[in-house]
């Protein structure tokens, strides 16, 4: 249900400076979302056209779907293993959950069926955890001989002499990235140069800070909030915002395991879902989402659109690497 960042990377506060950050081998794509109202969970059907209305599509401003951008996560490790394969290392794919277990949950979940078979997805999230516990590239790395590893690790993402990017974030922040071996090599397939591509995606992934406080003031949102938590408090759940019944399912979760919280869970975010339909929170959040990001387009356009048409060009590239998730 979630995609991170498996790369290295440094984020440089102005005027200060922090040491690099290293993560665990995994999915190395962590493509923006929308804060508000997540992603879609359409299927590929709708892009199987041909090459020239696929490059079409990519200017069309149109945000990637779930399955997209699943489809070009998995098409990143299927080019990492044939890279380390080549030279004489073992790869496992990180696992692939099916495209429901997968999607991305925003601010405003209304997806009725979802939520009575998932609720919030705590026991997806606990999967992946484990997934990533037992990550066989993990084991396989340490069995490695020291020399051996370091050879691993060069071929992997070119070891820590790899070489740096960065990119100035909306906050006047630096976001720095090592980027080298298999996954540079990978991403240079999808994404084209990898250093426009990391720039402009990393100005579009972090203009919420200047948005979002924005959408929640928004009357007209507000009062669609109003109406969704006047639904929830008779349905006997007396929460302010989405948030704060997610966080309150997400700490039972924490505390127990059992199927009678898990049943809790489920009953409060079909109750959350369908609030939010009566509300037509989405909708409307949506909406004003999309009126203040707008309002950044005579600053942030350029990046805004550079980032969406990449992100449309690496698509067309993974759907002929990979197939679609079920």
């Amino acid at each position: 249900m979630k995609r991170a960042d498996a790369s290295r990377w440094t984020v440089v506060p102005s005027g200060r400076t922090t040491a690099r950050a290293t993560t665990a081998v995994g999915v190395i794509a962590a493509l923006a979302s929308l804060v508000l109202t997540g992603c879609s969970a359409d299927t590929d059907a709708a892009h199987r056209t041909a090459p020239a209305a696929k490059a079409k599509a990519a200017t069309a401003g149109e945000a990637l779907t779930d399955a997209q951008e699943l489809r070009i996560a998995d098409a990143e490790q299927r080019l990492i293993k044939r890279c380390l394969n080549r030279q004489g290392f073992t790869y496992w794919e990180a696992e692939r959950p099916s495209l429901e277990e997968s999607r991305t949950l925003g601010y405003v979940a209304d997806d009725v069926a979802w939520a009575r078979k998932y609720g919030y997805g705590s026991r997806i999230d606990a999967k992946e955890d484990r997934a990533r516990l037992a990550n066989p590239n993990l084991v396989y790395r340490k069995g490695l001989s020291e020399e051996r590893r370091k050879a691993y690790d060069d071929a992997l993402d070119g070891g820590i002499e790899a070489p740096e990017i960065a990119a100035e974030l909306p906050n006047g922040a630096t976001i720095r990235r090592q980027m080298g071996g298999c996954v540079a090599e990978a991403e240079k397939r999808l994404y084209g140069d990898p250093v426009v591509w990391f720039r402009a995606n990393k100005i579009a992934s972090n203009l919420q800070p200047l948005y979002v406080p924005q959408v929640m003031r928004d009357k007209k949102f507000v009062a669609a909030l109003h109406v969704w938590s006047t639904c929830m408090q008779r349905a006997g759940h007396p929460y302010k915002d989405p948030g704060a019944a997610r966080q309150a399912a997400k700490e039972r979760a924490l505390r127990s395991t059992s199927d009678k919280t898990f049943a809790a869970e489920r009953q409060l975010a079909v109750a959350d879902a369908t609030c939010a339909r009566t509300a037509s929170l989405r909708a409307i959040g949506k909406e004003r989402e999309t009126h203040y990001v707008n309002a950044l387009r005579d600053r942030y356009g350029q990046a805004l659109d550079t980032s969406r048409r990449i992100e449309h060009e690496a698509y067309v590239r993974a759907a002929g690497i990979v197939g679609p998730r079920a």
